[in-house]
């Protein structure tokens, strides 16, 4: 790894996590810079798992105080999480670099739409209602996202609390504690898997993991000074670029 490329691994860092701070979309970033400096599809986006993992448990941290009150019955739908990450996960090791390569425009192009329709796909709040977590179509709608979420994590957020929205009760802040903590579980279970595969690429995750932190922190800043929808414009101008990049690579 060049020095350029561990400064280019840096920033991308920073910039992911601020703009998760922000808007969501860090992944599109952190997958698109390992890429352009030369790791493989496949490892790029378990490398991607790595390094947004700390900030799913600070943000699930954050959401202690809602999370507290419906822990235990969320632990169904934490259970049928890791099984479908556990799938989504070695679904993605049974395949080679050039066959994950020719699904990651589509995939892209996927996670990008997520990431627009996000506002949109964002539940009403329902004041007053407890964070319901038990129903059948819940558990269903789960366990196809955590399969998505194991195999690339690139809009599995937006995903997840649009189907939250559907199928379980709560407020939009119940929700989203929710889809904090199976976040949580998704990309543990990927990560491990990861790891025990050998397609972690650690130096360029330790260059990129310090980045992120501190993007994480300057992204509280960014939220006061520039609108949301800026950023979020960014990330999906990110999106679409990578997108066509790897269309155009065939």
């Amino acid at each position: 790894m060049s020095v350029f490329d561990a400064i280019l691994l840096f920033l991308a860092g920073f910039v992911s996590g601020a703009a998760n701070a922000v808007a969501g979309g860090g992944t599109f970033i952190t997958f698109g810079a390992m890429t352009l400096v030369g790791v493989p599809p496949i490892v790029a986006n378990a490398t991607s798992s790595v390094t947004q993992f700390p900030g799913y448990i600070t943000s699930t941290l954050a959401y202690w105080t809602d999370i507290r009150h419906f822990w235990r019955g969320a632990l169904l739908l934490c259970v049928i999480s890791a099984i479908g990450a556990l799938a989504g996960a070695l679904i993605l090791l049974a395949l080679s670099n050039p066959s994950f390569r020719v699904m990651v425009p589509w995939l892209l192009l996927a996670a990008t739409a997520l990431f627009a329709a996000g506002p949109w796909l964002k539940p009403a709040p329902k004041p007053g209602h407890q964070a319901a977590v038990g129903s059948l179509a819940g558990s269903l709608a789960q366990f196809v996202t955590a399969i998505y979420g194991g195999f690339f994590g690139a809009g599995m957020g937006v995903m997840m609390l649009a189907t939250l929205g559907l199928t379980q009760s709560g407020d939009y802040h119940r929700l989203n504690a929710l889809k904090n903590m199976l976040a949580v579980v998704i990309a543990a279970v990927a990560i491990i898997v990861f790891v025990s595969g050998g397609v972690v690429a650690w130096p360029q995750a330790i260059v990129m993991i310090p980045g992120g932190a501190l993007g994480g922190y300057a992204g509280v800043w960014i939220a006061k000074r520039v609108p949301q929808n800026a950023v979020r414009g960014f990330v999906i101008a990110v999106g679409l670029f990578l997108a066509f990049y790897y269309f155009g690579k065939g």
